[in-house]
This record gives structure tokens, sequence and C-alpha cells, in this order.
């Protein structure tokens, strides 16, 4: 991309808004470096960048890139044996520090939101080298404010323990001198202060011998002196040599440190390159979310979409969106009307917003938007004259539009400001014509703004080009900066001057200059422009009643749905009331039944038929649902997934059914009693069992299960006390299905259970006779009982 075109299209503006989103120098060194990529997998891969930067940014409102700093000089120095001083070292250890934390932090977002894809920047951190031994290292021997910490070494601790020692005992000799009783008579002041790195005290110009020891400065006036008392001579040398063997002891250090950062400057320099690709990135993604910034779909057919475009350097608040297409129906649009009417500003907008795509920026524009990827972009836009050169406004036109010509083929985007314009009209739009041809011939995608009425028609008279103009208010003599596709700009020449009052006369002498086929292209464009505005109202007259009939739409289907939430929670309430009732009065039947068996043991005449009966009508008085109320609750439980093992009951046979195995395609293999068949989800419905533990036994039956009671009973897992209750009920429900025989099983566990069931048995009236299990039957973990 040319560096020129790049500046007329305001791309290093473009650049500048997005510098100030970054967090450290080195993302806008990465900011200033920016120019838009040329190959289809360069600018998807950065769009991609951005993408998912602004996703991180959507879910955690921030990135961790504090810290970081821009130290490959001071790493660059390390290598070739500079030392390194203290504060850069602090420096380097909040860079691994920032690396640490960026790692840590696109980790656990990427745990905690599994919905997330951020696979690009889960590569970026996890290519960052740790260098914890490295960054330990230095916190332990420099602070974060740059000092070399005492536990550095053992002889840097000596040597400062020292200092202080002598430093102690110097003030203390000289505190001693400002507070003896002539102090106030020789001393200009009482203060300790340094001059050479000692410390000496003021005294007056005229007892300069009464302390002895050495003058180091005098004041600006000579009536003062800076004299180190000889008392204290001895003390200041030692403190002085102290200080020496610290300075030897920090640049030895130092000098240490540089090279365990010498050894890692691959690393480092490494780290430093990801962390300005990531900073650089969600500067992108910030920048996206301010201008409120849409990623465009790319494409390879050399086509532009962007509808609802907002120039990004423009205010927000006042700019008016444009829908600008190109290469679809049409390789080359010509936008015709007035100055300031927003003609350059819609060729400036279709240029860098290419740019922006090209680069990996989102285009504040609507959610539709596509770009493609040119190799390269022309444009000649401005009036500005070549001073240097001499040249006209035409002739510097010409010269750019020369060299234009000879680059551009199928894979460039021109961008033409004012095509033809600064010569003679008739030979500036012969000339207009002749170049769009020549452009539009190689394939090139082409926008071009003009004057001249000629290029009004240029668009009726060739394939794939389209014409479009600036809407301009006439009542309010001021352009609305929209962009009409398929309506050519017409002159508002007579109708504003009409407005600004010039004499009517004046004006139909001047339309009557006009030539017939200028009339009749401007009626026509008038035309043009009327029923463009009259298809755009009644275009928003549907959308607004398709969105009305929308919303209508999921309002009724919603309150469907809530009514038919509602119904079948009524039915289930009540279906839950009536069962309620029901199991109270079988509660209370059962203790009744008991009692009577009771009686009847001890001798009372109780027929047992008429106990039978009693129970079996205390079954029969539960509540049944009604056809309506049985399929909408058989609809509720249709189309559910049953497990194997699983009980259920078929409506069509009026029977309950075992799950055996799925056969596919929502239907099941189902064993209803001695049968097995394929049924459909639809044709089956859950019942309140449990699913059972194992397939069941197969037993012989002596006559049909007309009750849907099993030939067996498994009691194994029971308490005995519950085990005998279902012992007896079992019984009298074996009766009246009609079984002959039954199998209770009980295992064989502690035998408590087994000699349970085997007393009830002998005592239970419609017991013929039991006996052990074979040795298919399960032995003696199995009652076999023949009933009468």
């Amino acid at each position: 991309m040319q560096e020129d075109m790049l500046r007329t299209l305001e791309y290093r503006k473009m650049k500048s808004q997005l510098a100030d989103h970054v967090a450290c120098e080195l993302g806008k060194d990465k900011v200033k470096d920016l120019v838009p990529h040329t190959e289809m997998t360069d600018v998807a891969n950065a769009l991609e960048e951005t993408r998912e930067g602004e996703q991180v940014l959507r879910f955690r409102g921030h990135a961790p890139l504090g810290g970081v700093h821009d130290v490959r000089a001071e790493i660059k120095r390390a290598q070739v044996g500079s030392v390194l001083d203290a504060q850069t070292f602090t420096d380097i250890g909040d860079t691994i520090r920032a690396g640490h934390q960026l790692t840590t932090f696109i980790e656990q977002l990427l745990e905690e939101e599994e919905v997330l894809s951020l696979s690009l920047l889960r590569t970026y951190v996890n290519n960052i080298w740790p260098l914890k031994e490295l960054e330990r290292t230095i916190r332990q021997t420099v602070g974060d404010d740059g000092y070399v910490l005492d536990h550095a070494s053992s002889a840097l601790r000596t040597a400062r323990q020292q200092m202080r020692t002598f430093e102690s005992s110097i003030r203390s000799k000289l505190e001693q001198i400002l507070r003896s009783k002539d102090a106030e008579t020789k001393l200009s002041d009482r203060v300790v202060t340094i001059r050479n790195e000692r410390y000496v005290i003021p005294v007056k110009q005229a007892y300069r011998n009464a302390f002895g020891g050495i003058v180091h400065d005098q004041s600006s006036s000579g009536q003062t002196l800076f004299i180190e008392p000889q008392s204290v001579v001895t003390a200041n040398n030692q403190l002085r040599e102290a200080r020496l063997k610290e300075r030897q002891e920090i640049e030895r250090i130092l000098r240490e440190l540089t090279e365990k950062v010498a050894a890692e400057d691959e690393a480092l320099l490494e780290n430093m390159e990801i962390l300005a690709q990531l900073d650089f990135i969600f500067a992108k993604a910030r920048y996206a979310q301010k201008m409120k910034g849409v990623q465009p779909k790319l494409n390879d057919r050399q086509y532009v979409h962007f509808p609802q475009a907002r120039h990004p350097l423009l205010n927000a608040e006042d700019v008016v969106p444009i829908d600008i297409t190109i290469g679809g129906d049409y390789q080359s649009l010509v936008i015709t009307g007035p100055n300031t009417g927003g003609k350059t500003v819609a060729l400036k907008t279709t240029g860098l917003f290419t740019l922006m795509a090209q680069s990996g920026l989102f285009l504040p524009a609507s959610e539709k938007a596509e770009a493609t990827v040119f190799k390269n972009v022309y444009a000649d836009i401005g009036d500005e004259q070549s001073i240097e050169q001499s040249l006209s406004t035409f002739s510097s036109h010409m010269t750019n539009i020369v060299s234009i010509l000879q680059e551009v083929d199928e894979q460039s985007l021109v961008l033409f400001d004012e095509l033809g314009a600064g010569t003679d009209p008739a030979e500036g739009a012969a000339l207009a014509v002749s170049i769009l041809d020549e452009v539009h011939e190689r394939g090139a995608r082409t926008v071009a703004t003009t004057h001249y009425t000629e290029l009004k028609g240029y668009a009726y008279n060739r394939r794939g080009v389209m014409n479009a103009s600036v809407e301009f208010d006439v009542d309010s003599l001021s352009p609305t900066y929209r962009l009409l596709t398929g309506v050519p700009g017409r002159s508002n020449a007579f109708a504003i001057s009409r407005r600004l009052g010039l004499s009517e006369t004046i004006i139909e002498a001047a339309e009557n200059e006009l030539s017939t086929d200028t009339k009749q292209a401007e009626q026509m464009i008038t035309s043009l422009e009327e029923r463009y505005q009259q298809a755009e109202e009644a275009e928003k007259e549907a959308v607004e009643t398709r969105q009305q009939a929308e919303k209508l739409h999921r309002e009724l289907r919603q309150a469907f749905t809530d009514l038919q939430n509602q119904k079948q929670a009524i039915y289930e309430e009540a279906e839950q009331k009536a069962a309620t009732e029901v199991d109270k009065a079988r509660n209370e039947a059962e203790e009744i039944v008991a009692d009577l068996r009771r009686l009847q043991q001890e001798g009372h005449e109780v027929k047992e038929h008429e106990l039978i009966e009693a129970r079996k009508g205390l079954e029969e008085a539960a509540p049944q649902l009604t056809k309506k109320q049985k399929q909408v609750k058989r609809k509720a439980q249709r189309a559910q997934s049953y497990a194997p093992g699983e009980e259920v009951f078929v409506p069509r046979f009026n029977q309950k059914g075992q799950v055996i195995e799925e056969s596919g395609k929502g239907e099941y293999n189902v064993q209803v009693g001695i049968m097995k068949m394929n049924l459909k989800s639809e044709d089956m419905e859950k019942t309140e069992q449990p699913k059972a533990e194992k397939p069941q036994r197969t037993l012989t039956r002596v006559s049909g299960n007309q009750a849907g009671v099993k030939p067996e009973l498994d009691l194994r897992g029971e308490r005995y006390e519950n085990a005998m209750a279902r012992v007896e009920k079992y019984l009298d429900e074996a009766v009246l299905a009609g079984y002959a025989r039954v199998h209770i099983i009980h295992g064989k566990g502690t035998g408590a259970l087994r000699k349970g069931v085997k007393e009830l048995l002998k005592k239970h009236p419609s017991v013929k006779g039991t006996r052990d299990g074979g040795m298919n039957e399960g032995g003696i973990g199995n009652t076999v009982v023949d009933l009468k």
C-alpha cells in the first residue's frame, strides 16, 4: 500500500485513535507499524484476534496488562556486557510477572466460561516463557523502588551495617557540638549538613579555627564556612570506606544479575513480542467497543458491503450513516451531488473501511457488513496543487491518475474524487468517461465522484456501473449527507436560486437556455428521487408492520404456552388432591381389613372372599382421569426416553410392560406379558415404578395376569416389618389375579426374613402349600407358594 494513499484516506489519524487504547509502549510500536494485510489468511487471522479480544472484554471488562515495560534496549545492552541499573531489573521483573498474570487470567477465563473460543489467545499465552527463577532472583535482590536490598549478599549487609554505625557516631558527636554553650556564638545555624559526602557544620568565618578539622565549602557571602570538625574526621573516613565497599558490592551484584538476564535474553525478547501483540489485540478490541464496531464477513468475490457505515473520525453523534455496496450487481459506483454534500466523505469511508478491515479492525457499521481483500487501494482525492512542480489542479490530478492506470488490475480498489475537474467541462467529462471505462475493463472496483452532467447518464449506458447521489434538502438549503444508490444527483442551482429570491424572470431565461436533453434528464432524476423516497417510506412502513406482527405472534405463542401449562398444572393438582384423599381412605380401609383378619384368626367368622372383594373395590375407588385428561397427560409424557429395565404402561393394550432395550429412532423393544414387541416412545407412558435393578426371571404361570401383578415378589433389602406387610398384600393381589403359583424371593442372608415369610405363609388362609426353590429357582432363597 502506498504511503500517500494511506495519508489521503486518513489511515494515520485512525491509527492515532487506536493508539489511545494501548496499555504500554510495546503496544504503541505495534500500532505504529500497522499496515493493511494483502493476504486473505492474514486478514482473517487479524480479525479473529480482535474478535477473541472483544470476547474477553465483554466477559471480564478488562485484560491485566499492567506492569509491562519496554526493556528491549536494556536486554540488548546486557547481551554485549553492559551492567544494567537496579531500576531496569525492577522493570524486567514486573514484565515477567505481567506475563504470568495474563497467562493465568486467560486460563481461568477458559475454565469458567466454556462457551468461549480463544484459540489464538490461548496459543499466545502458552508461548510465554515462565522465567520464574529469574523473577525470584530479581525480587530477592532489588526492591520495587529499584533499590538493591540489604540481603542481596552478606558483604552488602555488612557494609551497610557499618555505614549506619559510623553515621550514628558522627551525628552523635556533631549534635554535642550543636548543643554546646558557645554554639550559638560560633555557628551560623545549629544544623548538620553534608558536603562532598562528608558530615559538616556551618561555622562563622570569625571562628574557623574553633573546631579544627577541614573546610569543605563556604556560603556565597563567605561569612559561613562548612567545616568537618577534627573530632569526626576519622569516623567520616571510615564511613567513606564503607560506602566504597557498598558501591563495589552493588556493582558486583548487578553485574551478576545482568549475566543472568543475558542468559535468558531470547526468552525475554520473545515474551515482550508476545505481550506487545496481546496489548495490540486488546487495543483493537477496546477500539471496536468504543466505536460500536462489528466484525465484517470476509469474501473472495471482490465484494464490498458497508451498511450503516459511520466514518470513525467524525463525531459519532453527528455522523449520518450511509450504505455503500460495490462488486455485486455492479463493480463501479458514480456519485454525483453538490459540494459539501458528503461525496468525498462517502469516498473516504469506502477506502478507510477497506483498509481497516484488512488491518484486522472491526468496522462501525451494522452486523451484515462484508469486506474483501484488495492487493492495492488507489485514491485520487483533493485539489491541492503541486507547488513544487508548479502544476495546476488538473495537472496534479492527471499525474496521479496516470500512475494509478499503470498499476491497476482486477484486485484493486480505485477511488476518484471529482474526476476530470479543473479543465474545460466538455473535455473533462470526456476524459472522465474514458478513464472510468479503462479502469472498469481491467476489472477493478471503482468509486468516483463528479459534477459533470454527462456522467449522470454514464451508468445507464454501461453494464456493471451504478449511479448514486448525495441528498440535498432544497427547503433548508442544506445537504442531508444521505447516500442514495441508484439515483443520480440533479442540479439544484435553479431551486436554490429561487429560494434565495432570485428573479423568476432570470430563472426562466436560464431554464430556456438548457437543452431539451438536459431538461429531460433533470425531470427524470427528479422523478427517480421522488420514487426512491416513496419506496423508502414504504419499506420503512413494511418493516414496522412486520416487526409488530412478529411481536404479536411471539406474545400469542407465549400466551398459548402459558395457558397450556396452566391447564396441565390444574389437572395435575386435581389428580394429586384426589390421590391424596384416596391414599388416606385406603390406609384407613387397610387398618379395618387388618382388624377383620385378626378377628378371623381369633375364631370370628369373616369370609375370605369378602376381604378380597373389599380390597379390590377399594382399589377401584381411585379417581380415574377423563379421556381428555388422559390425552393431555399422555401428550406430556410422550416423546420421553426410557432406560432398559424401566416399567412402562402401554395404553393400546391396557397393559404394563418392561423396557428391554432401545432399538433406535425413538423405538424400544418392550416385554408386555409373554410377548416382546417394538413400540415407539409416544406409544408408551412412564409409570411410578422405579427401574428394575436387573432383568426379571421368567416364571411359569397358570393363568393370565389380569391386574398387572407379577408372578413373583422380591423382598431382598426390605426391613422385616415392611416385608411382612408386602407379603400379605401381595398374596391377596395374586389370588385376585388368578395365579395358582407364585414365588417369594427373600434371599438367604441371616435367615430371619426367610423364617418370617415361612411362618406367615403357614397361617395365611389362601396358601395351599409351600416349598423351597429348586436348583434353577434360587434354592432356599426363594419360597414357591401354591395358592388355593
